[in-house]
C-alpha cells in the first residue's frame, strides 16, 4: 500500500515564511523539510496519516494565482496527490494588474485539475493585508475590498468543487499578536501551527486524517515594536518597494475614490461594484461550463 502523498501549492503562507524550521523538524514523521521554512502544510502532513506522507512544498513567495496555473499546478498533477491544498490571491490583490475574474478563472482551473485526478482539496480564505499591516483606512478599505471579493470566489469554488474550507480570515487568531511574525503579514510558528491544527480538525471530521493532531505549543515568543520596525528598516523596505512600484499608483487612485464616495455618502458604491464583479466572474465560470453540460 502507498503512502499518502500531500502537494502544497500557493504563496509565502505555504512557502512557510515566519516558521523557520529547527533541528530535528519533521524527523519522527518522515515529512522530509526543504529549505529555511516549515510552515502549516509541514506541520498538517505529519498528522495525516499514522504512517510517513509524501510530502511535497511547490509553494513559492511571491507567487499568484497565474503563477500557480502556469508553474505549479502541471507539476503538482504530475504527482498525482491523494490530498493537495491551493491557497493563494493575496499577492493578486497587491498589484496593479488585480482582476477578480482572471483570478477566479484561473482558480476554477487549478481546482477543477486537481479534483478530476480524485483528489481531495484544502482551500483557504485569509485576512486582507491592510489590515494585518496596519495601513490607514483610506488606504487599507480597498485591500480589504479586494481580499473579501477574492475570498468570495474561494468560498464558491470550493463550494463546488467539495473542498476541505478553512475559514482563515476569521477568529481570534488574526488579531493575536502572539499568532504572527515581524512582518505582520505571515504568520509566526504560533500561526502557522494554529492553521495546521484547524486544518486537522477540519480533515479528521471526513476521516480524511488519522494521525496525530499538530500540538498548538510553541515557543515563538511575539514580535516586539522594535523587531518590527527592523523587519521594515531592513528587509521591509525592499519587500515594500517591489510591490509600489506597480501597486502604489492604482491604491493612490483608489485612495482617492474611496475619498470621493466617503465625501457624497456613497460609499456603498464600491462595496456593490465589488459585489457585481464578483458575481460576474462566477457568471462566466458558468457560461463557459454550460456546452459542455449538455
Amino acid at each position: 500500500m502507498r503512502r499518502i502523498r500531500f502537494v502544497a501549492l500557493g504563496d509565502s503562507l505555504t512557502e512557510g515564511v515566519g516558521d523557520p524550521v529547527r533541528s530535528g523538524s519533521g524527523s519522527r514523521t518522515g515529512v522530509r523539510v526543504g529549505g529555511r521554512w516549515r510552515g502549516w502544510a509541514a506541520l498538517l502532513a505529519a498528522g495525516l496519516a499514522e504512517e510517513p506522507v509524501e510530502f511535497t512544498n511547490l509553494a513559492v513567495s511571491g507567487a499568484q494565482t497565474s503563477d500557480v496555473a502556469a508553474r505549479q499546478l502541471p507539476a503538482g498533477l504530475a504527482l498525482r496527490p491523494d490530498v493537495v491544498s491551493v491557497v493563494v490571491g493575496v499577492n493578486d490583490t497587491l498589484r496593479g494588474t488585480f482582476d477578480v475574474r482572471e483570478v477566479a478563472a484561473r482558480l476554477d482551473t487549478v481546482y477543477s485539475a486537481f479534483t478530476g485526478q480524485g483528489a481531495l482539496l484544502l482551500t483557504a480564505c485569509l485576512p486582507d493585508p491592510g489590515t494585518m499591516l496596519g495601513l490607514p483606512g483610506v488606504l487599507a478599505r480597498p485591500l480589504a475590498r479586494r481580499q473579501r471579493a477574492v475570498n468570495a470566489v474561494v468560498h464558491a469554488l470550493s463550494e463546488r468543487y467539495g473542498a476541505v474550507h478553512l475559514h482563515a480570515c476569521e477568529g481570534d487568531w488574526v488579531t493575536d499578536r502572539a499568532m504572527w511574525s515581524a512582518d505582520r503579514l505571515h504568520p509566526g510558528e504560533g500561526g502557522h501551527r494554529q492553521l495546521a491544527l484547524r486544518f486537522h480538525a477540519l480533515l479528521a471530521e471526513r476521516g480524511a486524517a488519522t494521525g496525530p493532531a499538530p500540538s498548538p505549543d510553541h515557543g515563538s515568543p511575539a514580535p516586539t515594536g522594535p523587531a518590527s520596525l527592523w523587519w521594515l528598516a531592513t528587509a521591509g523596505t525592499g519587500w515594500v518597494a517591489r510591490r509600489c512600484v506597480d501597486l502604489l499608483p492604482q491604491l493612490l487612485t483608489l485612495a482617492a475614490d474611496e475619498l470621493r464616495h466617503r465625501a457624497r455618502g456613497t460609499s456603498t458604491r464600491l462595496d456593490l461594484r465589488a459585489s457585481a464583479a464578483v458575481a460576474a466572474a462566477l457568471a462566466a465560470l458558468s457560461a463557459t461550463e454550460r456546452p459542455e453540460a449538455a
